[in-house]
């Protein structure tokens, strides 16, 4: 038996009056997500336990079977994993986004952009590398990471420190959270030192000149110390694998001992590889019992606030993921399956951030190919389950089928 978990991050949303009171999963062309659905099982999972913060790390976490209260430290030091980067024991990581800040007429604050108008790659490792070399010391050390995610690893305490997620504020005035980095000393040279080097350095100006948002100011968040996580062979015998474009999911990927697939041209947007994913997929599966892929897509989308993108998102979901490795495993001469499709929360288009409500999954094996059902794979239909798992320890003794392990 084989088991498959694919991942519309932030897939799920709420009705939308642009599209008659539909969610964007609803109003999309998911044709292969709905055949599994009918085909299989739909059900809701809780994948941010009680008064955890709806984040991606939370919730993959329980995707991958675990119970984040116990395990769960902070983001970045998942991170760091991805990146090959030890945490000493009194060292603790902070994300680092490149952010696009704008100062208003009373200086004010706004967060224009939590990802810089989606800056390169490229151009960021630049960035971040100037960076590095101009303010790293002792006490604060840079690593140049995709896109506008990097990490900052610091040897000094900052403790009673609270940062806040960039993408939670779009668009809002984030002068209070600002005014919490410079309460340090230390860490307010730092802060304003790379904000005067980025607003002035030559990317920027290129950036401003082709009407790009520039990547003007760095902003920590997601701190964490490294955790002690058991491995998912450990916690359910799988030999597994993991593809994403994110440090995140790689991150968690590996504390949970699974391989690390690389795919060449994948970016955690709408220009990813998803071809070069679903093969990959398909590949991991010679040698492993498990494959968890992610997609980032919906999720971007979401936190920009775009309908198109995000219905877009989710179609190429369904037809650049879902169906191929689907129709892959149908092969002949392929071993019986177990196929998840899921979302680890919601990204909801009106809000531009995370929420902690259940998500809807569809389990379909391939030992029960007949229709079980009429419906599709959406919110609205997820809701409407009487199965409601309370964790990611239950959700993985579902997909192994071990009943008894539920409580």
């Amino acid at each position: 038996m084989k088991y498959i978990i694919l991942v519309g991050d932030g897939m799920g949303d709420f009705p939308l009056p642009e599209l008659n009171n539909k969610t964007p999963l609803e109003a999309a062309h998911t044709p292969t997500m709905d055949m599994l659905c009918q085909k299989g099982e739909l059900f809701r999972l809780q994948t941010i336990p009680t008064a955890m913060h709806p984040g991606s790390d939370i919730a993959n976490l329980s995707l991958l079977g675990y119970e984040p209260q116990k395990f769960y430290t902070g983001r970045a030091p998942l991170e760091a994993a991805s990146m090959g980067i030890e945490i000493a024991q009194k060292e603790t990581a902070y994300r680092c986004n490149l952010v696009t800040l704008e100062k208003q007429e009373n200086d004010s604050l706004s967060m224009v952009d939590f990802s810089a108008g989606h800056i390169s790659t490229a151009e960021s490792n630049i960035l971040i590398n100037t960076l590095q070399k101009e303010l790293g010391s002792e006490l604060f050390h840079f690593y140049a990471g995709i896109s506008y995610r990097h990490l900052m690893v610091a040897s000094s305490s900052l403790s009673g420190l609270q940062t806040e997620p960039p993408h939670d504020h779009i668009g809002k005035d984030v002068t209070r959270f600002w005014n919490r980095y410079l309460e340090y000393p230390h860490l307010k040279t730092l802060m304003e030192k790379a904000r005067s080097l980025l607003e002035h350095h030559e990317i920027n100006k290129t950036r401003v000149s082709h009407n790009q948002l520039p990547a003007n100011s760095i902003w920590l968040w997601g701190e964490g110390k490294a955790p002690i996580i058991p491995t998912i062979q450990e916690l359910f015998g799988l030999k597994g694998s993991l593809i994403s474009a994110v440090d995140l999911l790689k991150g968690i990927g590996v504390y949970g001992g699974l391989q690390i697939i690389e795919v060449e041209g994948a970016t955690g947007y709408l220009d990813t590889n998803y071809a070069g994913k679903a093969q990959a997929a398909l590949d991991s599966l010679q040698d492993n019992d498990f494959v968890f892929v992610h997609v980032e897509a919906p999720d971007e989308a979401g936190h920009q606030g775009s309908i198109k993108d995000k219905l877009q998102a989710i179609e190429d979901f369904d037809q650049k993921i879902v169906k191929p490795v689907f129709e892959g495993m149908q092969r002949p001469g392929n071993p019986d399956f177990r196929l998840v499709v899921c979302m680890d929360h919601l990204t909801p288009i009106s809000i531009r951030t995370h929420t902690a409500q259940p998500v809807p999954v569809l389990l379909y094996d391939s030992r029960q190919n007949g229709p079980q059902s009429s419906v599709s794979y959406n919110e609205k239909n997820g809701e409407q389950s009487a199965i409601l798992l309370s964790d990611g320890k239950q959700f993985f003794n579902k997909l192994l089928q071990k009943e008894e392990g539920l409580s």
